[in-house]
C-alpha cells in the first residue's frame, strides 16, 4: 500500500514544477506588456505611412518611430485617450520644420503626420504655389526631379525643390502640378488667403504640396485646419522598416524583394 503513495508523491514534484513554470511565464508576459505600455506611452510609438502626402520625405509603406517625450504629454499620449488632465504636462514647443504626428482636430480617432510650418502668431499664405511666412517668400532651389504618380495615376517626373524655412531647416518638397495647375485647373492650395495661427496652435503642411489635405484646407472641406497643442502626439524620428507598394509588411516571404533597404534606420528630416 505504501508503494502507490510513494509514486504519487514523486509524481507531485514535476507537477508542481510545471505549475511554477506556467506561473513564471505568465509573470514574464505581464511584465513585458507593462514595459511595452510604458515605452509606447512615454518614449516611442511606431506608426506606418498609408498615404503619399509627405512624399518624398516619407513614402507609403514606411514604418517609423515617433518620440512621445519631444512635446510633453497630453491625453492623446495615452492609449484610448482618457480624459485624465487638460492641456499638456512637461510641455515643449515644436520647432518649425519638425515632422509631427497629431490627432486630427475634427476627428481625434485619426492620426495624421505633416510638417510644422506655422507657429503661434505666424501669418501663412500660398501665392502662385510659393509659400510665404510672415509676408516673406520662403526660399527654395530646384533639384533633380523625382518620379511619383500624378493625379491620373501615371508615374512621371515631378518638379522637386529644396526649401529652407525661417530658422534654417531645409527639406525637400514636390509640386506634382507645378506652381500653377495646368490646363486651366485651379488648386486652391496654391493660392490661399492669409492664415493667422492662433495662440497654442500650429499650421501643418505636407511635403507633397499638391497632394496634401493639410492646414491650408478648412476642416469643413475635409482638411486639417489649425492643430491645437493638445492634439500633438510626437515627433517623427527614424524609419525602422519600409516596404514597397502594393505589398504589406506582414508578407515576410516577400521581404527580400519588397523591402526598401536603403530607407532602413534613416532619420526623418
Amino acid at each position: 500500500m505504501s508503494e502507490p503513495l510513494g509514486l504519487d508523491a514523486d509524481n507531485a514534484k514535476p507537477r508542481k514544477h510545471a505549475e511554477g513554470g506556467v506561473g513564471e511565464t505568465i509573470k514574464v508576459v505581464i511584465q513585458a506588456l507593462l514595459i511595452a505600455l510604458v515605452v509606447r506611452t512615454l518614449l516611442f510609438q511606431p506608426f506606418n505611412i498609408p498615404s503619399g502626402s509627405m512624399i518624398p520625405t516619407l513614402l507609403v509603406g514606411d514604418f517609423l518611430f515617433v518620440s512621445k517625450y519631444s512635446y510633453g504629454y497630453s491625453r492623446y499620449s495615452i492609449p484610448f485617450s482618457p480624459d485624465l488632465f487638460p492641456g499638456r504636462v512637461l510641455a515643449s514647443k515644436p520647432k518649425r520644420g519638425d515632422v509631427a504626428v497629431f490627432k486630427l482636430p475634427r476627428d481625434t480617432s485619426q492620426d495624421y503626420i505633416k510638417r510644422v510650418i506655422g507657429l503661434p502668431g505666424d501669418k501663412i499664405q500660398e501665392k502662385g504655389g510659393r509659400l510665404y511666412i510672415n509676408d516673406q517668400m520662403v526660399p527654395r532651389e530646384p533639384i533633380e526631379p523625382i518620379k511619383t504618380e500624378d493625379r491620373y495615376g501615371h508615374r512621371t517626373e515631378v518638379p522637386t525643390y529644396k526649401e529652407t524655412l525661417p530658422g534654417g531647416v531645409t527639406h525637400t518638397i514636390i509640386e506634382i502640378e507645378g506652381d500653377e495647375s495646368p490646363n486651366g485647373m485651379v488648386d486652391y492650395r496654391d493660392n490661399t488667403g492669409v492664415y493667422e495661427v492662433p495662440p497654442d496652435h500650429y499650421f501643418m503642411m505636407g511635403d507633397n504640396r499638391d497632394n496634401s489635405m493639410d492646414s491650408r484646407v478648412p476642416p469643413e472641406q475635409g482638411g486639417v485646419g489649425y492643430v491645437p497643442s493638445e492634439d500633438l502626439v510626437g515627433r517623427a524620428e527614424m524609419i525602422f522598416f519600409s516596404v514597397r507598394e502594393p505589398y504589406a509588411a506582414w508578407e515576410f516571404w516577400m521581404w527580400p524583394w519588397t523591402v526598401r533597404f536603403d530607407r532602413l534606420f534613416q532619420p526623418v528630416r
